[in-house]
Formats: structure tokens, C-alpha cells, sequence
């Protein structure tokens, strides 16, 4: 059994989702949640769904034994950034190399780095009159949205689009792809 953590900022639809797709899993285990804001939704997703949840501002990121303790903890093999603003410190990024992946709401390169997130990345896309966006997991290193790609799926924009309209269709594709690479990618930590 692999247990993964995911990080969450928000809402918490798309943690809510691994958590309800490997509910019933042999192989991944959701061990818990941890979020960075005290008033996530994520947090009580992921209560209601009956995973523990924890609360490390950003600042404490910076405190290896704030953040590593509970990894051991909990044996984790796999960090899942799925709506985490948090930009994770290099005590994190080595030792869990090849073991941090994020899910990016655009196609990389393309409107990635610091300060793109969310609808801003879908305003983005429509204002450079862009054909298509889409969706990359990717593992995650010191530098913003520049690890390596590990899957991509795409969506059209439509003349008609808005930022909410292309998010409806970017989220789809996130809630479709997002927990079976999750499980690729756990399945394959030795």
C-alpha cells in the first residue's frame, strides 16, 4: 500500500476526488490532508470523507520539523499538490525527488510560474487568442511548474469562452485524469 498526502489550498474539489477514487483502494492510501488555510473547504472535504486533516501556514513550509515529522508519521511516499499555493522548500523537493506532483491548469509552458493559478491562467489563455488549453501533471523541483511532464490532456476554447467556461471544461479534465495518474505514478515508488 502506497500512502500519499495531498496539499490543498482551496476548495478542495479536486483532493475531494483522489480521496473519493481511492476510497476503496488495495494499492493507495489517502493518509491525509493538509492544507495551508484554516478556512479551506479541503479541510472539510476531506473530514466529511473521513481523512485526517492538519493546518501548516506557509511560513511553517520553511520549518523542516514542522512538516517532516508528519510525513514519517504517516509513511508517505507521494505528495499530491492539488490546488496548493505553497511553493515547496528544497529540504521537500530532494527527498521526495520524483515523488511531488502538481497538477497544472494550462499546458505547460504555457502560462505557468509564479502567479499563475487559477482563473488567471484561463484569462490568459483566452486573451492570447489560444486554439487550446488543457490540463499537466507534473512532478514538482525548486522552480515554478517546471518539472518534468508527466501527462497532458487537452480541451478546445471556444470564441464564446469565458475564464469560468474554460474552467468547467480544464476541471473535467482534472477530475477525469488527475487520480489515475496519481495511482501510475504510486505504483511505481520502489
Amino acid at each position: 500500500m502506497k500512502n500519499i498526502a495531498i496539499l490543498a489550498s482551496g476548495t478542495g474539489t479536486n483532493a475531494e476526488n483522489i480521496i473519493k477514487y481511492f476510497k476503496d483502494s488495495d494499492k493507495v492510501n489517502v493518509a491525509f490532508v493538509l492544507v495551508d488555510n484554516p478556512t479551506a473547504q479541503a479541510r472539510e472535504r476531506a473530514r466529511n470523507l473521513g481523512v485526517p486533516t492538519y493546518i501548516r501556514m506557509k511560513h511553517e513550509f520553511k520549518e523542516p520539523t514542522l512538516i517532516l515529522p508528519l510525513l514519517d508519521l504517516y509513511h508517505i511516499d507521494l505528495l499530491v499538490l492539488a490546488g496548493s499555493l505553497i511553493f515547496l522548500p528544497e529540504y521537500l523537493t530532494s527527498r521526495y525527488d520524483h515523488r511531488i506532483i502538481n497538477i497544472h491548469p494550462s499546458l505547460l509552458p504555457k502560462y505557468g510560474g509564479k502567479g499563475f493559478y487559477g482563473h488567471k491562467v484561463h484569462e490568459a489563455a483566452i486573451a492570447s487568442g489560444d486554439k487550446e488549453s488543457g490540463i499537466t501533471i507534473h512532478y514538482v523541483n525548486n522552480e515554478y511548474d517546471s518539472g518534468d511532464i508527466i501527462f497532458r490532456a487537452t480541451c478546445p476554447i471556444l470564441p464564446d469562452d469565458t475564464a469560468d467556461t474554460l474552467a468547467e471544461r480544464v476541471h473535467a479534465l482534472e477530475y477525469q485524469h488527475f487520480p489515475h495518474v496519481i495511482e501510475e505514478v504510486s505504483l511505481q515508488i520502489k
